[in-house]
């Protein structure tokens, strides 16, 4: 594991709120959601969902199945347009700039799908050459993500022989190559075994360290109480509670976020 993204996660261990120098004004958070709605036939999925993540945090996603977080991140991520109301990412409207705004992003989600005749370090190439990467740098890029994700042992294995936390590694690695300041990471380390998973979690303070606005959905509330600055719980397409996990202790008196996170989608 590198000694580098280590010293990373270590220094990464509170938020970092968009900074103002005294006589400028603030710098805007990359995402800004805005009164984001989706509806899929009868059924409001998202309704009215609103918050901001700021560069250099780890902002959690955080709702039970089917509470509309995932497709709150699709419409971030632009694969689905909204109903009502839009998102910002990094400066560009997801309605009118749709193709600016995926630039300016990073997506993991459930579904992995590599190609399964190309090596790991074939299927990173192949999407580094779609965001317009020259030789030079896809090569300097893989070189980096695949020590930070302990990746260098399969490089150059096809991936159709690769275990399930394998082919996640390789596809975080696909997400980012073209580094990307907004990242969305739709459960990063589910099929990981511990050390893979602490490897993807260090890597993950490592982006927040670097500045990078990361949001991150999980289940896992371990993971989301180690990594994520603020929260956001989602339930019923409704956004429930949204601070600090302190804030959402307080708020709930639970002892931990898990117990904080059953009081609120569960008295609502």
């Amino acid at each position: 594991m590198s000694n580098t993204i280590a010293r990373q996660g270590a220094s990464a261990g509170t938020p970092r709120p968009d900074r103002q120098t005294q006589g400028q004004a603030p710098v805007p958070a990359p995402v800004r959601v805005e009164g984001l709605s989706k509806s899929f036939g009868k059924v409001r999925a998202v309704d009215g969902v609103s918050f901001e993540a700021r560069a250099g945090e780890v902002f959690g996603v955080l709702g039970p199945n089917g509470a509309g977080k995932t497709t709150t991140l699709r419409l971030l991520a632009t694969t689905i347009r909204p109903d009502q109301g839009t998102a910002i990412v990094h400066g560009h409207d997801i309605r009118r700039e749709p193709v600016a705004a995926r630039r300016a992003l990073g997506v993991l989600t459930a579904n992995i799908g590599l190609y399964p005749r190309l090596t790991a370090r074939e299927n990173v190439a192949y999407f580094a050459r779609l965001y317009g990467l020259s030789a030079a740098a896809t090569a300097a890029r893989i070189d980096t993500l695949f020590t930070l994700l302990d990746m260098n042992e399969y490089a150059n294995r096809r991936t159709d022989t690769f275990s399930t936390g394998m082919k996640q590694k390789v596809a975080i690695a696909r997400a980012v190559v073209h580094d990307p300041p907004v990242l969305i990471f739709d459960e990063p380390t589910n099929g990981l075994d511990v050390l893979g998973a602490r490897t993807v979690v260090e890597f993950i303070r490592a982006c927040r360290a670097e500045g990078k606005c990361v949001l991150f959905s999980t289940h896992q509330m371990i993971d989301a109480a180690k990594l994520c600055d603020r929260v956001v719980i989602i339930h019923e397409g409704r956004v429930r509670a949204m601070g600090t996990v302190p804030d959402l202790l307080a708020q709930t008196g639970a002892a931990d976020l898990e117990d904080a996170f059953l009081s609120l989608v569960s008295n609502t």
